[in-house]
């Protein structure tokens, strides 16, 4: 192997060590189910007459002189989700639907945008060539209005056919970024080396495509915000501690950095931890991460690692290490209205270190930033803080 590890000693990582052990035999004892229902990689064909069906549907409407309607999974709606600790949120089998009728003022502009972006998948299908959203959203960008139009209306498409985005050949803007000990190949043939130095790699487009991932990282840790990320980088966190792999999605991660970080999971299957502001923003992102979103619930099979652990930053960290008050920010009424509405979420339940922290926070009124740790000096978080958490196993 060409990686040459700098990091400590062997025996720092015998927590870590560990703790993959436990998550193997759960992944044993689990039978590691193959995906069932919700979206999947489908056949170019099979999206072809996904899409012929449904137009046939539309002219035996008109035919009949009946006003079509495409009918939708509500993906707004807890009624429709269920949880399972081994996969995270999912769409439920027989949920509630909604109907987006060419006869409805409301709703008449949204069914010709459905069927404008349906007319154009099929086009990308059939010639087997790729577009991103933004691609999508700027071939008639004062039709669509905003990209957020053109975004809902392919996760509604992708929900109706009951495939991947990726198999309407529709790739997402990456925004993620990876360093540490990591190579791949792109679809391209293009040899990707993470290895970390000043700068890290971004997060490839195709995600399906990369090939010969090959690492021998003892742990991922993913990084809330771009901020913190550059810092350790520039800390040399990678080559302190390694072998380990890096990533941000610099805030509320796109579709390719979840992607690739479940690809990591299923690929090397080594511990995945979270880096979070001490704050419901960043709790929320940790969720997503590790158990999906009611939005992607039908792409959870591809989507989540619910192995994830939350390293920090942890509420009850702040008064472990006497961060000054000053150091900390007062929850807002936003705040307080999100932290309630992750505590009323069905995985809590299976969380109770999670909750705690939760209340903990609820308690104290108060919230923290990563940077709030710069207090004991420039580099604690990088030297002593990580370091520490992942040697004496200080993860939830």
């Amino acid at each position: 192997m060409a990686f040459a590890p700098m990091g400590p000693e062997a025996s720092f990582f015998e927590v870590l060590d560990r703790h993959r052990e436990s998550l193997l035999a759960a992944l044993r004892r689990g039978g590691q189910e193959p995906p069932s229902g919700g979206s999947r990689l489908a056949s170019s064909s099979e999206v072809l007459v996904s899409i012929e069906n449904i137009i046939q549907d539309i002219v035996t409407s008109l035919a009949r002189n009946e006003a079509p309607a495409f009918t939708i999974d509500n993906r707004s709606s807890w009624e429709n989700i269920k949880f399972e600790d081994s996969v995270g949120l999912q769409m439920v089998s027989h949920c509630t639907t909604r109907k987006i009728k060419s006869d409805s003022p409301k709703s008449v502009k949204k069914f010709a945008l459905i069927l404008k972006i349906l007319s154009m998948i099929y086009k990308l299908v059939q010639s087997n060539t790729y577009a991103t959203k933004r691609d999508i959203y700027y071939t008639d960008s004062q039709l669509f209005g905003n990209q957020t139009v053109v975004d809902n209306i392919i996760n509604d498409i992708s929900c109706m056919l009951k495939v991947s985005r990726r198999s309407l050949h529709i790739l997402s803007t990456s925004k993620g970024l990876i360093a540490g000990n990591l190579r791949y190949i792109e679809e391209d043939g293009t040899k990707v080396n993470c290895t970390c130095g000043a700068t890290a790699v971004a997060v490839p487009s195709n995600i399906q495509g990369i090939r010969n991932l090959v690492t021998d990282a003892k742990f991922v840790l993913i990084v809330e915000k771009d901020a913190t990320f550059q810092r350790l980088l520039d800390d040399n966190f990678c080559n302190k501690l390694s072998p380990c792999i890096m990533i941000t999605g610099k805030g509320v991660p796109d579709l390719n950095t979840r992607l690739l970080v479940k690809k990591l999971w299923d690929t090397f299957h080594v511990p995945v931890f979270t880096l979070v502001d001490a704050d419901p923003h960043g709790i929320e992102i940790m969720c997503i991460y590790k158990y999906g979103s009611m939005s992607m619930s039908f792409e959870a099979h591809h989507l989540t690692v619910p192995a994830i652990r939350w390293l920090g930053l942890l509420p009850s960290d702040l008064k472990r290490l006497n961060v000054p008050k000053h150091s900390l920010i007062p929850l807002t009424n936003r705040d307080q209205m999100k932290l309630d509405s992750i505590l009323r979420r069905p995985y809590v339940t299976c969380q109770p270190f999670w909750r705690k922290e939760m209340e903990i926070m609820a308690d104290s009124k108060m919230k923290a930033e990563i940077q709030a740790l710069t207090f004991l000096s420039s580099d604690y978080l990088s030297r002593v803080y990580l370091p520490n958490k992942l040697k004496f196993g200080g993860w939830i």
